[in-house]
C-alpha cells in the first residue's frame, strides 16, 4: 500500500505541477509554447495521468480513457516511484517517434520542476524564486489529500470524522490560494484558486508561514498564539486537515 499511495502522489500530486508550472514560470512558459502533444502514464492496474499541451499551456487529467500522442506504461507503483527517483525508466506503448522529445524538451520541463520543488542547497532564492516554490509546494499538499484519505492509515480513521464543507487556503497578501471540498462521505477533491463560499479559512499572514507549513516544520498553536495563521468556520475542518497534511512527508520527501 506504500508503494501504492507513493506513486499516486506522484502522479496526481507531484506531476499535476506541470500543469501549473508554466503559469507561473516564465522560461516554462517559453519552453511550452509551441509543443503540441500529450502524454499519459498509466500503472498496470491502477491510476493513470495525462499532460495534454496544446497553445501553449498544459491540461491535467487523471483517471482518462482518453489515448495520449505518447503513452508511457509502468508495471506496477514501485516501477513509477523508481522512474521518479531515476532509477528506472517507463516501458513506452505508443508515440514512438516521440521518444526523443521526451529525452530533450520534456525532461528540461521536469527538470525545472524539480528545480522549484527541491532547489539545491547553493542557490540563493529571491523573492519570486520563493513564491513559486510555495505555489507548487501548496499544490502538492491540497491535491495530496483525497488520495492519503484513501490509503493513509491516519487520514482514513480521520475520513469519517469530515463533515461536508470547503476549507480555503490562503497566503497574505497576494496568494497563492488553494481549497479542497470535502463530500462528508470520507472523499475530498482539490483546486487551485479561491473558493465561492468556503466554510472554513485557514489564513497565512505571510508566505513565509505558509512555507513552514508545507515543509512540516510549523508550531501551528503557537503561529495561532501569535496570529501568524487565522482559523475561521469549521476549525474542526481545519484541524484535521492539518493532520492530514502531517502525514505527506512519509511518502513525498
Amino acid at each position: 500500500m506504500i508503494d501504492q499511495l507513493k506513486a499516486r502522489l506522484n502522479l496526481k500530486a507531484v506531476l499535476r505541477n506541470v500543469e501549473l508550472l508554466p503559469e507561473i514560470d516564465d522560461l516554462s512558459r517559453e519552453l511550452i509554447k509551441d509543443w503540441e502533444i500529450s502524454i499519459r502514464l498509466s500503472i498496470w492496474r491502477d491510476t493513470n495521468i495525462l499532460l495534454n499541451f496544446h497553445n501553449g499551456r498544459c491540461t491535467f487529467l487523471a483517471d482518462t480513457i482518453e489515448k495520449g500522442t505518447v503513452s508511457l506504461f509502468f508495471c506496477s507503483a514501485a516501477h513509477l516511484n523508481n522512474m521518479m527517483e531515476n532509477n528506472a525508466s517507463p516501458l513506452p506503448l505508443s508515440g514512438f517517434t516521440r521518444l526523443g522529445f521526451l529525452k530533450t524538451e520534456f525532461s528540461k520541463l521536469t527538470s525545472r520542476l524539480e528545480y522549484f520543488l527541491k532547489p539545491p542547497s547553493d542557490v540563493v532564492q529571491d523573492d519570486r524564486h520563493k513564491m513559486i516554490n510555495l505555489s507548487l509546494a501548496l499544490s502538492t499538499a491540497v491535491f495530496a489529500i483525497p488520495e492519503l484519505l484513501q490509503l493513509d492509515p491516519v487520514s482514513r480513521r480521520i475520513a469519517p470524522q469530515l463533515s461536508a464543507g470547503t476549507l480555503q487556503l490562503s497566503v497574505l497578501p497576494e496568494g497563492p490560494y488553494a481549497y479542497v471540498i470535502y463530500d462528508g462521505k470520507g472523499g475530498a477533491k482539490a483546486f487551485t484558486g479561491k473558493a465561492a463560499r468556503p466554510e472554513a479559512l485557514l489564513t497565512f499572514r505571510n508566505p513565509e508561514i505558509a512555507q513552514l507549513l508545507v515543509d512540516g516544520t510549523l508550531d501551528s498553536f503557537g503561529a495561532v498564539a501569535k496570529g501568524d495563521i487565522q482559523l475561521r468556520g469549521k476549525i474542526p475542518l481545519i484541524d484535521h486537515t492539518n493532520v492530514i497534511l502531517d502525514q505527506i512527508p512519509k511518502y513525498l520527501q
